[in-house]
């Protein structure tokens, strides 16, 4: 597997949990994508439309072989097979896989921008981000992660909801 990617991966309606595990699932068990490490789940505030239930985010590690693009592809698959509906702009959903970055590429098509455009506005990202890889350094930013946190304002609306206390919170699933 040649491609480093990470994924934020959000949800905030039924089950949250169950959505996140079985979005993990789908990513892990496919024979092109290895799960290489998993974030806390951080139980989090509502972003832009706010009159929604509070979200359970997390960020995951994986190596690919796909593109940018194939990899969006199948996020979307995992989106659609676990009920996503795009009704409302930032409205709730019951799974949402977000590509934050690959390698180290910036890329800008009409389907997919990386590294993702809003990911520095979103402490809900930043932080799992910076839990599983704190000296990453994204395109375009030039500091590692964790000095980046540390300039953060405001770090409230983001709370730990399950903690990996040292070992993954979602197991990685053998391909």
């Amino acid at each position: 597997m040649e491609n480093t990617a990470f994924i934020a991966l959000g949800s905030n309606i039924g089950n949250r949990y169950d959505y996140l595990a079985k979005a993990i699932e789908n990513l892990a068990k496919h024979p092109k994508i290895q799960l290489v490490k998993t974030s806390s789940v951080y139980e989090t505030d509502p972003v832009g439309y706010e009159e929604q239930d509070l979200f359970l985010n997390m960020v995951v590690e994986i190596q690919t072989e796909w593109s940018a693009l194939e990899l969006l592809d199948f996020c979307l698959e995992v989106e659609l097979e676990l009920g996503r509906k795009r009704e409302i702009v930032w409205g709730p959903r019951t799974i949402d896989l977000d590509i934050l970055l690959y390698n180290q590429e910036n890329i800008q098509s009409e389907k997919l921008i990386i590294p993702h455009p809003r990911m520095l506005e979103r402490n809900f990202v930043m932080i799992p981000l910076s839990e599983i890889r704190p000296d990453i350094i994204i395109p375009n930013i030039e500091k590692p992660l964790k000095a980046w946190i540390k300039e953060l304002a405001n770090k409230e609306g983001v709370r730990i909801w399950k903690r990996k206390n040292g070992e993954d919170v979602f197991e990685p699933i053998g391909n």
